[in-house]
């Protein structure tokens, strides 16, 4: 009836004659390319609205914010013609074709399987995942059909992946003149596995770069010729025994042992050299060979020189000292809370409720972590801590024992940021232990006068850093990479002894090949035309022929009188350059190689023991070396 009515008023035929909501307006009149239509569910209230003849947009905007949900429904009568059906049920079906057909074009098997390579690489996942029925009908669903790789098809990738990484990290060693290696020891599920990490500097960018070089799984005794053998092959496997400029490694008797019995210095004879007898081979009856052995120097961790000084001779000194008592008492309350919070979960909420923050609790055997554990219970206000004593069930801290925790807290700031310097990776150099060393002395010194409990244990820290880095400080190969570094140059040096140091990095600045001092000036001052005054020449280019002509000693004196402390300003300096790189190519730590352990527990389980260890060391390299070989996983 209303339709008709709407025909009969001069309705002009529009989109509203097919819309299913049209019962819901009445025509009004039209208004050019638009009709002018009543809302009947806005009565008694007269709201016209305007809307297109060729689309009902607007009403259904209306419609949706207005009457949604209550009153605006489709008419049952009017419903869609079987025509109009058919062809949305068509084009539905054309959609779902084209959409096969792209996903099918941009996404073949091929691409499946590398994405989940890398899957199953840069996670440390179990091979078992492409055996689970769920992980299957993932990938069938987001593919269109296509299949998940079986785990031949995964070994086989694998073999393909570090045969190619394997290539290209010797091709890039190979351009590399000076590079550092760490090597470490660890152990887990009874199985002991030697990791070792290469490192060098982007001659160009001046960027550390790193990459990993063994993961071997150590059977039966290990032994200090064992290790010196597995050093000693992986750098020869690479081709870089003689660019290795030091060996990084822990203070553990073990390493101790290995470079004092194989590394080879400038000044020993031929009689001092190492040789690595294969006892197996003896024990199988195999003629008896011994390989010549050749270690690199050892650069001792300088982040685990400072944990011997907090785990030995600071626990040495406060338990020798008056405030014993005092710290045990402490310290036996600090642990309570940690217990309670680590082992309840209760404990845990507790702390996260009253403090509004997660308490850390020092879950592995490291200073640095404990420190930062009791940072967060000093942080705390006195209610807070009387309250989550309470909640706990824990002996409540003294107002002493509080004290004695901040005063702990402040005085050994030093050494917990020293700490993190140390164990850096990407803008941390050997020319960074000196200068750090020199003002954690400093800054510790600065507290003894105003310490009330932690006096007597400041002179023993302080005593204890002269004497465990004594061998750094006398070391020329410090000093130089120090030197080198613009952020530091002379300025740690007292003036006495700065025009000696400047003597002798001339003599070391004169040795420098000629041939790298003229590629690094060619490749910094090649001619590039970017404004009228580089196109304009008068003759030959003089800057680059003036350094090759000044002085050794002038340019050393100009780089250390600079201002720059960015290591960019060493493109003006290429002697000086060329020393950067060959001594401060080491690290401090053996933080990059302990890192190479990060993940190892997600494949050491009862699922992963099909692998056998040649593939548990190449799943563990390709992981590592994905940022250094980008091409291996893409």
């Amino acid at each position: 009836m209303e339709a008709d009515h709407n025909e009969t008023s001069g309705e002009t035929k529009s989109a509203m004659h097919t819309w299913r909501y049209r019962h819901h307006f009445t025509y009004k009149a039209d208004q050019g390319k638009n009709i002018i239509v009543q809302c009947n569910l806005c009565l008694p209230r007269v709201n016209l609205l305007s809307t297109s003849k060729t689309s009902t947009s607007n009403l259904k905007k209306h419609l949706d914010r207005t009457h949604l949900g209550c009153e605006a429904r489709p008419d049952a009568k009017r419903g869609r013609s079987k025509e109009e059906h058919n062809g949305e049920e068509s084009r539905h079906c054309q959609l779902k074709k084209l959409k096969a057909e792209i996903i099918s074009k941009c996404m073949t098997q091929t691409k499946i399987d590398d994405h989940i390579f890398n899957f199953i690489v840069e996670d440390c996942q179990s091979f078992y995942v492409l055996e689970q029925p769920g992980f299957r009908k993932l990938i069938a669903g987001l593919t269109e059909g296509l299949k998940s790789m079986d785990r031949v098809t995964l070994f086989t990738k694998v073999d393909q992946g570090f045969s190619r990484m394997r290539e290209e990290l010797m091709a890039k060693l190979n351009n590399i003149q000076y590079v550092c290696t760490t090597a470490d020891v660890w152990t887990a599920n009874n199985r002991s596995f030697f990791g070792m990490t290469c490192h060098w500097i982007d001659a160009d960018s001046l960027e550390r770069k790193s990459a990993a070089l063994g993961f071997a799984r150590l059977q039966g005794r290990i032994t200090y010729d064992t290790i010196a053998g597995r050093i000693h092959d992986i750098h020869v496997a690479y081709n870089i025994e003689s660019k290795v400029q030091t060996t990084v490694t822990d203070n553990g008797s073990l390493f101790v042992s290995v470079f004092k019995e194989f590394a080879v210095d400038g000044q020993e004879s031929d009689d001092d050299i190492g040789f690595y007898e294969n006892v197996s081979a003896v024990l199988e009856g195999e003629p008896e060979q011994d390989m010549l052995l050749f270690l690199p120097t050892v650069q001792r961790c300088a982040s685990h020189t400072l944990e011997q000084i907090v785990t030995e001779d600071f626990w040495q000194a406060v338990s020798q000292g008056p405030m014993c008592q005092l710290h045990y008492s402490t310290m036996a309350k600090v642990y309570a809370i940690w217990n309670k919070c680590h082992h309840l979960q209760v404990g845990m909420e507790a702390a996260e409720e009253i403090g509004k923050m997660a308490l850390v609790v020092p879950a592995v055997i490291r200073w640095n972590v404990e420190y930062c554990a009791v940072q967060k219970i000093v942080s705390l206000s006195e209610r807070e801590l009387t309250e989550l004593c309470a909640r706990l069930e824990v002996q409540r801290l003294q107002p002493e024992e509080m004290a004695f925790l901040k005063e702990y807290v402040a005085v050994f700031h030093p050494l917990a940021f020293a700490l993190e310097l140390f164990q850096a990776e990407q803008k941390c150099y050997l020319g960074l232990v000196i200068p750090t060393v020199l003002s954690l002395k400093n800054k510790l010194n600065e507290q003894k006068d105003a310490a009330n409990y932690f006096g007597d244990v400041i002179n023993a820290i302080v005593m204890a850093i002269d004497v465990r880095f004594q061998e750094l400080f006398a070391s020329t190969e410090a000093k130089f990479a120090t030197a080198t570094t613009p952020q530091f140059r002379l300025w740690w040096m007292a003036a006495s002894e700065r025009d000696e140091m400047c003597s002798l990095l001339a003599t070391e600045a004169s040795q420098v090949d000629p041939c790298s001092i003229t590629e690094a000036n060619t490749s910094r001052n090649l001619s590039t035309i970017e404004s009228e005054d580089d196109f304009f020449s008068y003759g030959p280019v003089k800057p680059a022929a003036q350094i090759q002509q000044r002085g050794v000693m002038e340019e050393i004196r100009k780089y250390i009188e600079g201002p720059g402390k960015s290591l960019e300003c060493l493109q003006d300096f290429p002697r000086v350059k060329q020393l950067f790189l060959k001594y401060n190519t080491t690290l401090p730590s053996t933080a990059p190689v302990q890192r190479l352990f990060s993940q190892k527990g997600n494949l050491v389980t009862s699922q992963r023991n099909f692998l056998t260890d040649d593939y548990f060391e190449r799943i563990q390299l390709l992981r590592y070396n994905s940022n250094v070989c980008p091409s291996v996983t893409v």
